[in-house]
């Protein structure tokens, strides 16, 4: 393949500049013309919230005065354990900032936890921090009802630039992330619906990244770090809060913005977010920001063969009914969706407004699409649902996702969210080489991020049958059918392998589809978008 033909193929796929829809944003202005990627990246995917805490804990391990650590999240416990014991999170980077790294923080100063939100953990881990010599700051600039959502690190040696990396993804460092593969779930438990046991299992997935790609995740945290707005000091108690966090008034400034690390490997590394429109504006996004909504909108639109989607909700109408125009205009598309079973709050009042977007969304794109259409869940071997919290998707084998956005409004237009495409310059030489016929061909890391989750999810050892999507799909629906009949025969015999469960969003009263709506619309899936844009049905 010759360089115009990759370029070329990542302009099919990437946003470009003014594409991004952002031109206050400082992101793409160290790059040539509109490009809104780098390349010579090295992305890997952590499967798992273990993987993840492993390979963090070992990066922050080798860091060494006046090195530097950025990072934002949406929740923290101290007390979460990234390896072991003596490696909790509050104890790591405290530590750090006491010999002399530069710790810099962005936690959402979130709610009470009396309202089953972080406030109290987000508070004790960045007052751990800032006491021997951080600065961890709780930041409350988001839209009304919204929240930052974002989990990265960016650990940056100005001595060797080589070494610099970045984490992105869906896993905060909190309770209940700490799973693998077993999915026998973290002993450091995260409250959840009762249906998932006392250990929860959960699911997710994380990106490392080396290369130029690190800079632009570093200018997202410097955009936010820099944004002159009030944290969050409206109220004599938030302002008694900050002062015994030791929390500064405002931030302090970074250093300066270090040359980019090095070419790494063969990926293209498109960074996305979201941000809302709000008044006081963000400096970095003034109109908002919603690169992720029209990324995803430009990749599914060159979607032809399969659209693989892990997602923690799955409740917007609005975008469940762009599937559907794909589906419709795409006769040999398939697409596969895995959910969690049960919503993260139980009870019938809590759930109603989840269950009515989904059911709705579901039947809007398997009417669309019909037996082309799959929607699961998954369990571990004991039976226990699987909370699947990653989010990721893969088109055809070429492009990838991974971030902190659900598939819904809220994240496409109304939170704070982080993410990544991936377009990996490196062909799949295994059969189908082009599964969507466009000339664009297979690509090692988008084919092995979906081989890696299918085999597992699936319960094989090999790549056998799962390499072509449409023959793989197929083998979605056998393996949900037999454990499905399984359980229906009340467990009788040697249990099937595999883990996936066809997936029913499930019923309730009329009453509550009535009130369902405007609750879904006001205080779960919000819209962010200017006025005019969310009029027009634009991102």
């Amino acid at each position: 393949m010759t360089d115009e033909t990759a370029e070329n193929i990542r302009r099919s796929w990437f946003l470009t500049a003014p594409e991004r829809g952002n031109p206050h944003t400082e992101i793409d202005s160290h790059k040539d013309g509109d490009r809104a990627w780098t390349t010579g990246n090295r992305a890997v995917p952590l499967v798992h919230g273990a993987t993840y805490f492993g390979r963090l804990y070992e990066e922050l391990c080798r860091l060494e005065p006046g090195d530097w650590v950025h990072f934002t999240d949406w929740r923290g416990d101290p007390d979460e354990r990234l390896a072991g014991p003596n490696t909790e999170v509050a104890v790591v980077l405290a530590d750090l900032a006491e010999r002399g790294i530069h710790v810099r923080g962005l936690m959402w100063r979130s709610h009470p936890q009396a309202t089953k939100f972080s406030e109290e953990a987000n508070f004790h881990l960045a007052q751990k921090i800032n006491e021997k010599g951080g600065e961890v700051l709780l930041d409350e600039r988001v839209r009304r009802g919204g929240s930052h959502h974002q989990k990265q690190f960016v650990i940056r040696h100005p001595r060797d630039r080589s070494k610099d990396i970045a984490f992105v993804g869906g896993i905060d460092l909190c309770h209940s992330r700490h799973d693998d593969a077993k999915h026998l779930g973290d002993p450091q438990v995260y409250d959840l619906d009762e249906h998932y046991g006392r250990t929860p299992p959960w699911h997710d997935v994380q990106l490392e990244v080396r290369g130029p790609a690190v800079t632009d995740l570093a200018i997202s945290f410097r955009e936010r770090w820099g944004d002159p707005t009030p944290l969050d000091h409206r109220n004599p108690y938030r302002k008694l809060m900050a002062r015994r966090g030791h929390e500064p008034d405002e931030p302090s400034e970074l250093p300066p913005l270090p040359d980019h690390p090095p070419t790494e490997g063969p990926h293209a590394i498109q960074v996305l977010r979201t941000y809302p429109s709000k008044r006081p504006a963000f400096p970095f996004a003034r109109d908002g920001e919603r690169s992720i909504a029209r990324a995803y909108e430009k990749a599914y639109s060159r979607a032809r063969s399969l659209i693989y989607v892990e997602d923690q909700y799955f409740w917007s109408i609005e975008i469940a009914k762009l599937l559907a125009e794909r589906l419709s205009a795409q006769k040999d598309l398939h697409v596969i969706i895995v959910l969690p079973r049960h919503f993260e709050a139980g009870g019938r009042i809590a759930s109603a407004a989840p269950r009515y977007g989904q059911s709705r969304a579901i039947k809007i794109i398997k009417d669309a699409g019909g037996d082309r259409v799959g929607v699961y869940d998954i369990e571990n071997e004991r039976q226990t649902p699987i909370y699947v919290h990653a989010k990721v998707c893969v088109i055809d084998d070429v492009w990838a996702e991974v971030g902190s956005d659900n598939v819904n409004i809220r994240s496409w237009t109304h939170d704070s969210e982080l993410s990544c495409s991936i377009l990996d310059d490196t062909l799949d030489k295994r059969q189908p080489r082009d599964p969507a016929g466009l000339g664009d061909g297979a690509r090692v890391f988008a084919r092995d991020l979906r081989l890696e989750l299918w085999r597992e999810h699936l319960g094989v050892d090999s790549d056998e049958g799962l390499l072509d999507p449409t023959e793989a799909f197929r083998r979605w629906r056998t393996v949900a059918e037999e454990l499905d009949a399984w359980h229906a025969g009340s467990g009788k015999g040697p249990r099937p392998r595999g883990r996936v469960r066809a997936h029913d969003a499930g019923t309730q009263p009329r009453w509550l589809d009535t009130l369902a709506p405007f609750v879904l619309r006001t205080f779960v899936d919000p819209d962010g978008r200017p006025r005019r844009l969310r009029k027009s049905g634009r991102f």
